[in-house]
């Protein structure tokens, strides 16, 4: 079951809206297929699984990530395909909360003769794939937000200087990880001070995951690099109903997806946005800021996975912070993380967190 959750977690930012599945085939003792869940989704692992064994799949033990799909979309059954291939045992780690799965596939193959072992590295799996749990459970993606700091929690010096806080290290694992996730989010404000392209740069032939900007005027640049490669890579723009109807054309005819969201306070509702790329079919967001957005997502309760780095470089008081106001007046009522692990990345520190109450 390791085995089939590493290669489920290749698949990771690629595959949505579904999930990142592994599965591993062995016969008498021996490995005679492997496979993930291909790039948008299909074909399935345990397909792709079966044809590598081929007819040694007969009488073989199965084991797989999550409960094998029950309903015929665009591709049959995966259960059906097991029981077809004639194997002897399914072991699964996590069973499927979708409506069309939800035990059917468990069913499906009991109902076949086949043995059905269920909670093999559960845990495991469930963090690999809780963004397709969120968001059908939910209905909302997992957030990660990401945040570079100087020691002292700043972004950016007085007069805006930010490149480079974090050295070179540390901004190849940011690179990294937004392979890992289905989008990259940012707010207006960023999009505008640092003109970002939010591609996943340097680690070879990648997938590139979609963009999203939070801008409730949809106030940026129809110059920027975001524009220019609206057509290339997927770019999503959240947006308030005062944006002008001009600007919502001309990014659609850059080829940019708008999606409308609702605004509470004269700020954009991030647990509306967040709903919004839950029904786009998102599971994975990385969040990369800036400091409202930061604080709108902590704010609204919706941040599942807090990754920071530090630098060696103190700014100041007058530099910006990499967290914007969020109106906590007793500590009972700030956001708390559990540390996961904590590691040197060349001169800086990358540390993981996860909610403290999932």
């Amino acid at each position: 079951m390791a085995l089939a959750l590493s290669l489920g977690r290749r698949g990771m930012g690629n595959t949505w809206p579904n999930p990142a599945v592994g599965c591993v085939v062995v016969q008498a003792g021996r490995i005679v297929g492997r496979g993930w869940t291909a790039r948008g989704g299909r074909p399935h692992a345990e397909t792709q699984a079966l044809a590598q064994a081929g007819a040694a799949a007969r009488g073989a033990d199965v084991f797989v990530t999550l409960e094998p799909c029950a309903h015929h979309g665009q591709t049959p059954p995966c259960a059906q395909a097991l029981i077809d291939a004639g194997v002897a045992r399914v072991v699964m780690a996590l069973g499927d909360s979708d409506d069309r799965v939800a035990g059917r596939g468990i069913a499906m193959l009991q109902a076949a003769g086949i043995e059905v072992v269920t909670g093999v590295m559960e845990a495991e799996a469930r963090a690999d794939h809780i963004g397709f749990l969120m968001r059908i459970e939910q209905g909302r993606p997992m957030l990660t937000l990401k945040l570079a700091n100087s020691f002292d929690g700043r972004i950016a010096t007085a007069t805006g200087e930010s490149q480079w806080i974090t050295d070179a290290p540390a901004r190849r694992i940011v690179h990294a990880l937004r392979a890992r996730h289905d989008a990259v989010m940012v707010g207006g404000g960023t999009a505008r001070a640092d003109d970002p392209s939010l591609t996943v740069r340097d680690m070879g032939d990648v997938p590139q995951p979609a963009r999203i900007v939070v801008s409730r005027r949809l106030d940026i640049p129809l110059g920027s690099k975001l524009a220019q490669t609206a057509r290339d890579v997927p770019l999503l723009l959240c947006h308030g109903a005062e944006a002008p109807e001009g600007l919502v054309a001309a990014w659609q005819g850059m080829g940019a997806e708008l999606l409308l969201c609702r605004v509470s306070g004269g700020q954009m509702d991030m647990r509306d946005v967040m709903a919004q790329l839950g029904k786009r079919g998102l599971t994975r967001v990385f969040c990369e800021g800036g400091g409202a957005l930061a604080a709108s997502v902590l704010q609204a309760d919706l941040v599942d996975h807090l990754i920071g780095f530090n630098a060696g470089v103190v700014i100041g008081a007058e530099g910006l912070p990499g967290i914007g106001a969020m109106g906590v007046a007793r500590l009972g009522h700030a956001p708390r993380f559990d540390l996961v692990s904590t590691q040197a990345v060349g001169p800086d520190v990358m540390h993981s967190w996860v909610r403290r109450n999932p």
